[in-house]
């Protein structure tokens, strides 16, 4: 996958899910994805290359790191729960768009249950 398309199927994948909002608020180029206020993704560019920050969780992430050389430890982000995806061709489509779902979940699953947003299509919400 090249960049535009990684940065492409990012935005178009987060956006569809529920109570997400984009900002820019490191300027423009940096497009900062979050659910109810709380950053689970992020597009920008590393020294001209397209790159995707994601929260991910520590064992996920290590075992991507691992098996990916497109995969590496989240980019000025916490390297522990963030990953950053590079252009690649082990990376397709359907990877970025599970990654970009977990990383949605495990922001929302972080929330307290009165703000976690209601998706009847993913059974998740308030309970």
């Amino acid at each position: 996958m090249d960049g535009s398309t990684l940065h492409a199927v990012v935005a178009r994948t987060a956006m569809a899910l529920p109570a997400v909002t984009a900002t820019q608020p490191f300027g423009e180029g940096a497009d900062v994805y979050k659910v109810v206020d709380k950053m689970f993704a992020m597009t920008s560019e590393l020294r001209g290359v397209a790159i995707v920050n994601l929260k991910c969780a520590p064992p996920h992430g290590a075992a991507l790191v691992r098996d990916f050389a497109e995969v590496t430890p989240g980019w000025h982000m916490n390297k522990r729960h963030w990953i950053t995806l590079a252009p690649g061709e082990a990376i397709d489509e359907q990877m970025v768009e599970d990654l970009v779902a977990n990383a949605w979940d495990l922001v929302v699953a972080g929330l307290p249950r009165a703000r976690r947003p209601f998706d009847p299509g993913r059974g998740a919400g308030p309970a």
